[in-house]
């Protein structure tokens, strides 16, 4: 008997948001991102409420998705598990020489690509504010496996 919901069955990528407004910065973990349009290349990216990565996005209309390896998976707990209005995962990052910048926003050296969009719209959706982007520019950054959400089961990340 299958148990899983429809919805959970599916084994998507697992993506960081990063934002930056100013001289702050912050990432987060988003696995609610699809493309929706291809000419002109858009993506619906949520982002879940009262978060600081809501707040930076609100501000600066822009994002980067950073397509993450497999082996980030031990990243999760750091980015999807703590708040960025707690503690500074930057820092956190910075100190364990895991980050580099791209376009003006602080990114994972060990990310496949990254992706940045400007946002072209928004909407609520639940839990989750919707933000529908256009592409800005994008790059390969690493050979390898994307993390994905069975990745993140199997490792005990998630409940579904």
């Amino acid at each position: 008997m299958i148990r899983k919901k429809p919805w959970n069955r599916i084994n998507a990528p697992v993506y960081s948001v990063s934002t930056a407004h100013g001289a702050a910065y912050n990432m987060n973990i988003c696995t609610y991102t699809t493309a929706v349009s291809m000419q002109p290349k858009q993506f619906i990216v949520a982002i879940y409420e009262d978060t600081k990565t809501l707040e930076l996005v609100k501000q600066s209309n822009r994002l980067v998705l950073q397509l993450l390896a497999e082996s980030q998976y031990r990243l999760i707990p750091l980015l999807g598990q703590k708040s960025g209005k707690k503690i500074d995962k930057i820092a956190r990052l910075e100190k364990r020489s895991l980050i580099s910048e791209w376009q003006g926003f602080k990114i994972l050296k060990e990310a496949l690509a990254v992706i940045e969009l400007k946002i072209i719209n928004s909407f609520a959706g639940g839990d989750h504010q919707l933000f529908l982007c256009e592409l800005v520019a994008y790059k390969n950054l690493n050979e390898g496996e994307a993390l994905s959400l069975d990745i993140l089961r199997a490792h005990q990340l998630i409940r579904i």
